[in-house]
């Protein structure tokens, strides 16, 4: 099981100083050993005013008038089911494009900054991931929830700085019990993000975050075209790696002394609304602009399981992108997940808090079946 430090930069450290103050403003839980975190927030937010606001002059303009002509696709799905696989899979076609972890962090003016700046710092960004494996550095794909919560703060992502009240933040999943003026600036802030990615690389949009699984009827709201790839996972093997993903980054981005227990109850309750408000709302998507994909299938076939999504939501290319994935299918095989051990006392705790989930999709009783060895 791995777990590791991404480095100094933490999510607060991407945030311009009006976003700053709001936070502090919310009056979040804060420790002394967190010091070298929080001392740093007020430097690197002015940094990030004053380069926000040269890149407003030069880019204001552009920004505006930018259209985004292509629908973007958006990959979707609960947290540890598979989006990170999918979205660096699907991102390989050169006929797309994507926010990177950059962009991501600093989106107030990655426009300006990034060319240079993302060299000069290569170092600071860790090989992998905190949390696992997966390959990291700041031109890789990255989820835009990162960036929606740096730019209005109107994120489930702001659990991180209130890591013991998560019903502060479960209006921000969904956002359907948010004030008028906290949906327009939201709506803003994906906007906009979208629209700067575009001018610096016009070709269809990727996105992806698990939160957006919440929004579907939000998303087609603003892009009727959009087509969309849901992604889900044997619900054991979600928890697991999903409790060991929250502490991970609760410990990466803690203003406070992270909470030492409650993890589980939390990703427990996440997954079932999660799951619950995907599956009602699935409905509204257009026909040929959905496609469902199990995970396991993906691991066990992706160029066959890309291909089917290709055809579903007849997207153009697809030979293009089996020339270049193919080289690359033995270095995926051999990705090392993180391995867990559960007691089958927790298997059947969660098998039957989530009984609905494993019914739905197809998977069977844990205890039953020999399913304690991994996530």
């Amino acid at each position: 099981m791995k777990s590791s430090s991404q480095g100094l930069l933490t999510l607060w450290h991407g945030m311009d100083v009006s976003t700053t103050l709001r936070l502090l403003g919310m009056h979040p839980p804060t420790h002394i050993s967190q010091i070298t975190r929080l001392a740093m927030m007020g430097p690197t937010s002015v940094y990030n005013s004053a380069m926000g606001a040269i890149e407003r002059l030069l880019y204001g303009r552009t920004i505006e008038e930018t259209e985004l002509e292509l629908s973007p696709i958006f990959v979707i799905g609960h947290w540890r089911s598979g989006t990170t696989l999918l979205h660096n899979l699907i991102t390989r076609d050169p006929q797309f494009t994507f926010p990177n972890l950059y962009q991501c962090l600093f989106p107030g003016h990655f426009l300006l900054t990034e060319k240079v700046v993302s060299r000069l710092t290569r170092s600071l960004v860790p090989t992998s991931r905190p949390m696992d494996n997966v390959k990291c550095a700041w031109d890789t794909p990255q989820e835009d929830e990162i960036a929606l919560c740096v730019m209005s703060l109107i994120s489930p992502y702001l659990m991180l700085a209130f890591q013991n009240d998560l019903d502060r933040c479960r209006p921000y999943f969904d956002l359907s019990g948010v004030s008028d003026e906290e949906l327009a600036a939201w709506k803003q802030a994906l906007t906009t993000l979208m629209q700067k990615v575009t001018v610096r690389d016009n070709r269809r949009l990727v996105m992806k975050s698990p939160s957006h699984t919440f929004r579907v009827p939000l998303l087609l709201e603003m892009f009727p075209k959009a087509r969309f790839v849901y992604i889900y996972r044997n619900p054991l093997r979600v928890f697991l790696s999903g409790v060991h993903l929250r502490k991970t980054i609760f410990r990466e981005n803690a203003l406070a002394r992270p909470p030492k227990e409650g993890y589980e109850e939390d990703v427990l309750d996440i997954y079932e609304a999660c799951i619950e408000t995907y599956e009602r709302d699935k409905q509204l998507v257009p026909e040929g602009q959905l496609h469902e994909i199990r995970f396991e299938d993906l691991e066990a076939d992706p160029l066959g399981e890309l291909e089917t999504t290709y055809d579903v939501l007849k997207l153009a290319g697809f030979d293009r992108v089996r020339r270049i994935l193919e080289p690359e299918m033995d270095e995926l095989r051999n990705y090392r997940k993180n391995r867990f051990a559960v007691d089958a006392e927790m298997a059947e705790d969660v098998y039957r808090r989530l009984r609905f989930a494993f019914d739905l999709y197809g998977y069977p009783s844990p205890i039953e079946d020999d399913q304690l060895q991994a996530a």
